[in-house]
């Protein structure tokens, strides 16, 4: 009993390590953000996938790329634009001529086969494009060619998009937005941050990262995210804030009837669960506690909420739903009954 309570302080501490190490080695080249770089990271070890919105020039594609730089693993770019097709991205079948001169077909991977994509503006791709994607993020695999290819493991997808600039665009459809562990809010940097983006990007100063950790080792941390314990009462509250986002129900929060159509999937249940474990870790913690829960709440269900007509003619944001949300569900289950 003792030797395993042991083994698993160790791999708390371990994963204590890996991360704030994995901070710190961002921190290097991303000023500021950390919120956004906490919100990649959890993504990360919970095996989900994050979308980062921000206007142009706020660092989203560089978070993406110095995260490849600290990970042991295979990275990509893909570039999304109006004329980009499905085999770009899965790849094709070519004629090619064997050793013994006879000709035959050869499949030629594309650029999804790697652990770690970053889908640049991806809303610049049209629908049968990005729906070339919906596979390859639910199932860890694509169909290529007539056949099932498994993608390897760990298998993340980081994709950008710009909010403003809205033509020759192709909104997310609520399907693959779904699909997306995390959605992220870039916003602008402070004059302090701005000032130091200055100092690194003007200067003849370029820092140097190290990797942080394997492939085997992330793996093994993903592995042990899945054996945190969340009590029954924590995994209740989670369950009926999902709940309150659902219009026309008993469960329904005020707001969310008056400014919501659609509320969360079940998906937003797992997000507030599995969030809470990654960050429970990070703090050296082997249970979830309901500030966990509640600390992904704004980026695992403002993507997942779809507002109705008067929500849009006021100005309501999902990210105003979900807070009162938040302060409208006791975290006391019997208060509810009461």
């Amino acid at each position: 009993m003792t030797n395993s309570r042991n083994s698993t302080e160790q791999q708390i501490q371990s994963f204590r390590q890996t991360y704030g190490a994995l901070r710190a080695e961002i921190g290097k080249v991303i000023v500021g953000h950390d919120a956004i770089v906490e919100g990649t990271l959890v993504a990360l070890f919970a095996g989900g996938h994050v979308l980062l919105e921000g206007v142009p020039g706020l660092g989203k594609t560089l978070l993406v790329r110095t995260l490849s730089e600290v990970l042991d693993l295979s990275f990509n770019r893909i570039q999304f634009t109006p004329d980009l097709m499905p085999a770009d991205i899965l790849g094709t079948n070519i004629v090619m001529e064997n050793a013994a001169g006879r000709r035959e077909f050869q499949f030629q991977k594309g650029p999804i086969f790697a652990h770690l994509i970053l889908a640049d503006e991806i809303n610049r791709a049209t629908p049968k494009t990005q729906s070339a994607l919906l596979e390859a993020m639910q199932e860890h695999s694509v169909t290529a060619g007539g056949e099932i290819r498994k993608l390897g493991e760990p298998f993340f997808v980081l994709a950008t998009q710009n909010p403003i600039d809205q033509e020759g665009t192709y909104p997310l459809p609520e399907a693959q937005l779904d699909r997306f562990f995390f959605k992220l809010l870039v916003g602008y940097p402070s004059g302090a941050e701005l000032t130091e983006v200055l100092n690194r990007t003007t200067e003849n100063v370029r820092p140097q990262i190290s990797r942080v950790v394997t492939r085997e080792a992330l793996l093994e941390l993903m592995t042990l995210v899945r054996q945190v314990p969340v009590a029954s009462h924590v995994k209740d509250y989670a369950v009926r804030l999902v709940q309150a986002t659902h219009p026309k129900t008993e469960t329904a929060a005020a707001i969310v009837n008056q400014y919501l159509r659609f509320g969360s999937s079940p998906r937003g249940a797992q997000t507030l669960i599995l969030g809470g474990k990654v960050r429970a870790l990070a703090q050296g913690r082997f249970n979830v506690s309901f500030d966990d829960v509640q600390a992904s709440a704004a980026a695992g269900l403002r993507h997942r909420l779809i507002l109705n007509f008067e929500a849009e003619a006021e100005g309501i944001t999902t990210d105003q739903v979900v807070a009162q949300v938040l302060q409208d569900v006791p975290r006391d289950a019997t208060a509810v009954a009461a």
